[in-house]
């Protein structure tokens, strides 16, 4: 567990240099991260290096982001995509590979000043085997390749229109009929037939 003021900057910065590590010693490093923004110096510094230690970074960031993607010798692994769509969303997940572990975290925290000194946030592991895989191969994926509402951040600091190839992914649409599948499987399948009477049965 991972806790602001005290451990979240360090714990996430300990995660991201352990990528980075297993990349120099012959492994496969891979960060994915989903946050409103970024704009913690020290870990912006820490992706850097990650990128040019070879470590594959994808980044999902809604709002502000102050690292550059895509600089020559700097950042050419990390891309950084912000889906805005009908939905304010509001999620924060951490994903690490960790030579195979696959580490991943829901968290209430941006990597942002504020978040990691002068408030109280929290950034829990997920060890479900079963939902750390849904929460990867799902959500993570599939808000990476949306195609309809996601712009990419360019290393000038603008951004541009995802072009849309091949088949339309719109990540918001399809979780609100991932979520409206689950309701008709589970709640609805479980009413008796006919419905609830409101006369409590007179």
């Amino acid at each position: 567990l991972l806790v602001a003021p005290t451990s979240l900057h360090d714990g996430f910065m300990r995660l991201v240099r352990q990528e980075i590590e297993n990349q120099r010693r012959g492994g496969r490093g891979h960060i994915i991260a989903k946050m409103n923004a970024l704009v913690d110096h020290d870990i912006i510094s820490t992706l850097y290096e990650a990128s040019t230690a070879g470590v594959k970074v994808e980044l999902l960031v809604r709002g502000i982001c102050c690292l550059r993607p895509g600089v020559k010798g700097l950042s050419e692994n990390i891309r950084v995509v912000s889906v805005v769509d009908r939905f304010l969303e509001h999620s924060r997940v951490y994903y690490f590979r960790a030579n195979g572990a696959r580490k991943l975290y829901l968290s209430s925290a941006d990597w942002m000043p504020r978040n990691f000194y002068s408030r109280y946030e929290l950034a829990f592991p997920v060890r479900d085997p079963i939902l750390k895989k849904y929460i990867r191969e799902v959500v993570l994926a599939t808000s990476l390749a949306d195609n309809v509402r996601a712009w990419a951040l360019k290393s000038d600091g603008t951004y541009e229109r995802v072009a849309t190839s091949g088949k339309e992914v719109r990540s918001q649409f399809l979780f609100e009929e991932l979520a409206m599948s689950r309701y008709r499987n589970t709640v609805l399948a479980a009413r008796p037939a006919g419905g609830v009477s409101r006369g409590g049965g007179r």
